[in-house]
């Protein structure tokens, strides 16, 4: 054998080898898909119990985790809204839902994400940017669906 037929046999080994490892680090490295099965089941129920409606200005599902804090902020033309929300979750969860800055006076309303849901409906007023915390108080995780309305009564 010569000599560059043994380094063009080398070269070809060395690629196979680096095509390999770099085809099984890919492989590897992509992320896992550790979410709660029972996530699809919550979102599909508090869709049903609250739905989205023609005329609404924004609504969304967040999948929130055991003790999770979480706040939402909207973008806003300002005026008057109709903020309604619902959770779904294990048996005994409950959601605490809290309008404003994060540092007000505000304790907010806690919500049942078992048993009997019904959705709440706040009416609130906003300048510019709506701010929503979610505290995910007991059990969880949790889906937590909002949908936002501009208040035509007021």
């Amino acid at each position: 054998m010569t000599s560059e037929r043994g380094r063009g046999v080398v070269l070809h080994a060395l690629t196979v080898l680096i095509l390999l490892a770099g085809g099984t680090w890919w492989w590897r490295a992509e992320p896992r898909a550790d979410s709660d099965p029972r996530l699809l089941t919550w979102r599909l129920a508090a869709e049903q119990l609250l739905p989205d409606a023609g005329d609404q200005e924004g609504a969304d599902n967040l999948a929130l985790a055991a003790g999770a804090v979480h706040e939402e902020i909207a973008d806003l033309d300002g005026g008057s809204f109709l903020v309604s929300v619902v959770c779904a979750g294990p048996d005994g969860s409950r959601v605490r839902v809290a309008f404003g800055d994060s540092e007000g006076q505000d304790s907010g309303r806690g919500l049942n994400c078992s048993g009997d849901r019904t959705p709440e409906v706040f009416s609130v007023g906003v300048a510019q940017r709506l701010r929503m915390g979610i505290t995910v108080e007991v059990g969880g995780p949790v889906v937590f669906r909002y949908t936002l309305q501009r208040d035509d009564q007021n």
